[in-house]
């Protein structure tokens, strides 16, 4: 309603103008209508001819418009410095004993004793257990016996034989008499050889009746107790030769071919560090999982790691001994190309600068940088707001955190980044 009263009232004002002035030129009319015709456009747009000054940080730009800027916390900033790092395949499992053996009884018969328990170490010879054994050490002495009868029946047999063949050849004898001589000496050979066979096998009966590790271990666990009756080929003792561990890992099979025999692997399990080595890689892939199964052994000897423990570890595949790295977090990539890039700091200002990246180290959490940047160079780690090319830089130091309070997060941005914007410049 407003801006229909003001063009009636300058139409009316323009009227009696023109009708008090009879004696203006044609050329004085069509001024005042153009006048007119302006007063009103401008009347219809509500124009505002205030000039406003541009939003500003620090220096001007181009056309009169101010540089924006950003405010860091030092946090945010990295170094790119030269270090060692390493190209690793990363692994994880269960650890499992090298071995476990399953300790039998090689007889039937009633134990007398049982020497060890649970979580016990033992070594390799040592008594676990005795079975009663009076029919074994009676059958042995039998044997032991028949043996020594033998002997000497082929003493004499043999004997016999000698004078045989001395009263041969003077011919005193027949030649069937020395035939019988060594009939006989044969016949003797072959009972002490029965005897024998007999005492090794009562000698191993009764040797069966003590119960012997077989080798270094710890008793997993203790299945028979003394005066139990232990039938042949029972389960005694489960005995676990930890002095090695062994980690089953799959590894997928676009790495696995830079897994190798002998390869060094650095794990962690129960907050600790330790080294280990790959003992054997399968030769085939997995058809379900696409996986290549991959085993690990890591010495053990004081026990300090348990049969079970989870444990997460790498398989180091080559080492940078002076690489220069950036943080991870400090790598972009631009959506269109895949171009790596970081934003580096250089004069104050941000200068989004393209990299060729080398080794990967996940764990340390450092990227090798093969050119792109300088030793030195500071680069701006994470999501800190909407970041372009020429914006200004304020790094706040650490000891500033406290009274800065909102400064370090707030103040990102003075064309309105901070922490809410998740956009990012492209190289």
């Amino acid at each position: 309603m407003l801006h229909v009263n003001l063009r009636l009232v300058v139409a009316l004002t323009a009227f009696l103008s023109a009708t008090a002035c009879k004696t203006d030129t044609p050329d004085s009319a069509a001024a005042a209508q153009a006048r007119t015709l302006s007063v009103g456009s401008a009347a219809d747009r509500g124009a505002d001819t205030t000039t406003r000054p541009s939003r500003g940080g620090r220096g001007g730009g181009p056309g009169g418009r101010v540089a924006p800027s950003i405010t860091l916390a030092s946090s945010d900033v990295g170094l790119a410095k030269r270090e060692p790092i390493e190209e690793a395949v990363p692994i994880t499992g269960d650890l499992h004993p090298i071995e476990t053996l399953d300790i039998r009884a090689r007889i039937d018969g009633n134990l007398d004793d049982v020497l060890v328990r649970e979580g016990q170490y033992v070594s390799a010879g040592q008594l676990l257990a005795r079975f009663e054994s009076s029919e074994q050490e009676s059958t042995q002495r039998s044997a032991e016996a028949d043996r020594a009868s033998a002997q000497t029946d082929l003493s004499a047999a043999q004997w016999n034989l000698d004078q045989s063949k001395e009263l041969f050849k003077a011919g005193a004898i027949a030649e069937r008499d020395l035939k019988v001589a060594e009939q006989n000496v044969d016949a003797a050979k072959a009972k002490l050889a029965a005897a024998e066979a007999r005492l090794r096998s009562t000698s191993v009966a009764s040797r069966d009746t003590r119960v012997i590790a077989p080798a270094n271990g710890i008793i997993e666990k203790r299945l028979a107790g003394p005066g139990e009756h232990v039938s042949r080929g029972a389960t005694m003792f489960t005995l676990v030769r930890n002095q090695v561990l062994e980690l089953m890992a799959s590894v997928p099979e676009r790495q696995a071919s830079a897994v190798r025999t002998g390869q060094p692997v650095s794990f962690v399990a129960i907050g600790r560090t330790f080294d280990g080595r790959v003992a054997r890689v399968s030769p085939t892939v997995d058809p379900t999982t696409r996986a290549v199964t991959v085993y690990v052994q890591i010495p053990n000897a004081n026990g300090a790691l348990k049969g079970g423990t989870f444990a997460s570890g790498r398989v180091v595949q080559r080492t940078v001994s002076n690489a220069l790295t950036v943080p991870a977090q400090a790598i972009h990539q631009a959506q269109e190309t895949g171009q790596p890039y970081v934003y580096r700091i250089a004069n104050e200002s941000i200068d989004i600068t393209p990299i060729q990246i080398g080794v990967v180290d996940e764990h340390a959490g450092r990227v090798e940088v093969l050119s792109g940047v300088s030793e030195g160079d500071r680069v701006i780690i994470g999501n800190v707001g909407t970041l372009g090319r020429g914006m200004h830089v304020s790094i706040v130091g650490a000891e500033d955190r406290g009274g800065r309070g909102g400064a370090r997060r707030g103040n990102r941005d003075a064309t309105g980044g901070g922490r809410g914007g998740r956009g990012r410049g492209q190289p």
